[in-house]
């Protein structure tokens, strides 16, 4: 299907800097949006949008409306997706960090049930909804803003820029609600509705992201299109219909891609979302009691080994291969999911005051430093199984569907399995989930040589638009 690269003039080994700047700051951006609303559904949201129940089932209906998000994604990805194969990358990537941070900075607005009633949670939703769809075709683009202007052989080095977005968003919105509850002496364990942080103080990070979505359009909008994007062009290869084409010619490509991804949701949504609820929750529910703060701290050093670890597997994947590399990584998470009764159970790591944060540390910097290196190679992997002219829209639905799989899924499934099954069977489902990602892998063929700029001969005569006499 792909033949070996033979580069181009157009493209350099490192994208130059207003290239790296674009893709990193606006999945940073993005990233930073989805986060904020993940710490509020766990410590805001079941007070504020959901607090006629116990807070077992707020928490749930909360971690609900979170996964709200994870079913928009594909239809975000479907909808930028074939803007983003016909019309270019730089428009389509405007369009998407603007849906998702106009939606952000609304929800920094919305009254609470409190105030308009049952109203307040489905307005919540909409605009969960609307964050979904942003980012359901930020990832993509900005996949391939760098890896269609990297040089062959050095694109996973490359790509590893926009997939730094992730740790730094997380680190920023974490960020942001740790100083808040120092400023605002806010303790999730004895919250009161009447306090600053609850009334007010939890808008400020969604209605600050809209100064942060600002500088991310001023960059955006100096971009030229993709060299990749342009010749493919160049050659008359607009395509109608991208999905349709996509779903007649790569259906092998998109099953693959969903579920090479599968493993890397799953461990993160775990590690952030899942792992929140669990360590601030009540012990008397069953949760160990860790004060809000004080897990924040936490969670921030660990973010730092995710970070560290990506740029090192895009140098791993470069040099021995995307398939080898998430082979040997992903095995690594199945035998770490085995370890979750060891870490997290309430006898081994203690509860409240006497909870041993050191234990805690370890547990999230072995699985941060797991998600850095499973998550850098994707922005590699799933743009290189798909041709110029679908790639957008492949890409996209492959790495959103999965996010339905691994991740919408996963807090719910999660909180339900550590309250009725204990903490270990959480790790279990890791560990399950990570053997499909294995297959997945193990069916697939290395892309570590595959050209770009390499269109299959049937896709190319199927869907064309005639874009010249």
């Amino acid at each position: 299907m792909s033949q070996p690269a033979t580069g181009s003039g157009d493209e350099i080994g490192v994208p130059h800097g207003q290239i790296v700047l674009a893709s990193m700051i606006g999945t940073t951006i993005e990233f930073y949006d989805f986060y904020i609303y993940a710490t509020a559904a766990v410590s805001v949201f079941p007070l504020l949008f959901f607090p006629k129940s116990d807070s077992g089932a707020a928490l749930l209906a909360s971690m609900a409306t979170f996964g709200v998000a994870f079913v928009a994604r594909p239809v975000g990805s479907v909808l930028f997706g074939h803007f983003g194969d016909r019309t270019g990358r730089k428009v389509t990537l405007v369009g998407s960090l603007l849906t998702m941070g106009i939606a952000t900075f609304l929800i920094g607005l919305l009254p609470t049930v409190m105030q308009i009633g049952l109203l307040a949670p489905v307005l919540l939703t909409i605009l969960r909804f609307c964050q979904g769809l942003g980012l359901g075709g930020e990832w993509s683009g900005a996949a391939l803003l760098v890896t269609e202007t990297a040089q062959e052989g050095k694109r996973a080095w490359a790509a590893m820029w926009p997939q730094l977005g992730a740790p730094f968003g997380f680190m920023l919105a974490n960020g942001f609600f740790l100083l808040l509850t120092i400023l605002f002496h806010y303790n999730s364990g004895q919250a009161q509705l009447q306090s600053d942080f609850l009334a007010w103080g939890w808008r400020i990070p969604f209605l600050a992201s809209i100064l942060m979505v600002a500088v991310g359009l001023y960059v955006r909008l100096k971009l030229d299109e993709t060299p990749v994007f342009a010749r493919a062009m160049a050659r008359g290869e607009k395509l109608k219909t991208p999905l349709t084409v996509l779903f007649r010619k790569n259906p092998k490509e998109l099953v693959l891609g969903t579920f090479i991804m599968l493993a890397t949701y799953v461990l993160f949504y775990l590690m952030t979302t899942w792992i929140l609820s669990y360590a601030i929750g009540r012990t008397e529910l069953g949760f160990l009691g860790i004060g809000y703060r004080n897990f924040l701290l936490l969670q921030l050093v660990s973010v730092l080994f995710f970070a560290g670890m990506i740029p090192v597997s895009g140098r791993l994947a470069d040099r021995y291969g995307r398939r080898s590399v998430l082979l040997v990584v992903t095995g690594a998470i199945m035998l770490f999911g085995l370890s979750f009764d060891i870490f997290l159970n309430p006898r081994t790591m203690g509860t409240g005051a006497a909870a041993n944060l050191g234990l805690m540390l370890l547990f999230l910097c072995v699985g941060m430093a797991l998600m850095g290196l499973t998550f850098g190679p994707m922005s590699a992997i799933l743009p290189e199984l798909f041709p110029t002219n679908v790639r957008y829209t492949g890409s996209g639905i492959a790495y959103n569907v999965s996010s339905i799989l691994g991740a919408a899924l996963t807090p719910f499934a999660a909180v339900w399995l550590a309250k009725n099954h204990g903490v270990g069977s959480v790790g279990i489902y890791l560990s399950s989930l990570s053997v499909l990602t294995f297959i997945a892998l193990w069916l697939s063929t290395e892309t570590k040589d595959s050209s770009l700029d390499t269109l299959e001969d049937q896709i190319a005569t199927v869907g064309i638009e005639i874009t010249s006499p």
